[in-house]
């Protein structure tokens, strides 16, 4: 298994093999080709050979010093693996590497699964709300549209 910067062919496979990532479409809007086309640096896929396992999409702030990871994802029959965690360590260097000090990612407050992985990786929840007893920031995503908020101190070399 090797991670490697996201191609337009591993974009594509994602795409045409959604299903295998994701257990629902609500996310296939947020794959926009700009990902790879525009952010390409930022965006990891974990493969073996021609097969994506798992990818992570993210970004480096314009405004602050902080990796944001938009996307994470996990091909069925390849979880609880460590992928995804290794995926995160990976963009943490690449992050610390280009000045950021923070990571950041965001899930739905009903999303248990990854509000435990991010717990699990060192990210703390932020925000001054709390939502079936998650702490959120309201209207993160828009108007009634809370959101966990995870941030991860990280050291700079």
């Amino acid at each position: 298994m090797e991670i490697t910067t996201c191609t337009k062919q591993d974009f594509d496979q994602i795409i045409l093999e959604f299903s295998e990532f994701w257990d629902h479409d609500r996310t296939v809007a947020l794959h926009h080709p700009t990902l790879i086309n525009e952010f390409g640096n930022t965006a990891f896929v974990a493969k073996e050979g021609d097969k994506v396992l798992a990818y992570l999409f993210g970004f480096i702030s314009q405004t602050e010093p902080v990796g944001y990871a938009q996307l994470l994802a996990v091909r069925q029959g390849y979880r609880r693996l460590g992928l995804a965690g290794r995926l995160y360590a990976y963009f943490e260097a690449y992050a610390r590497s280009h000045g950021c000090n923070k990571l950041k990612a965001t899930t739905s407050p009903v999303n248990s699964l990854s509000i435990a992985f991010h717990k699990s990786i060192g990210m703390m929840p932020t925000g001054n709300a709390e939502k079936d007893g998650v702490q959120v920031v309201k209207d993160y995503a828009g108007p009634g549209k809370d959101r966990v908020v995870f941030i991860k101190d990280i050291d700079l070399p």
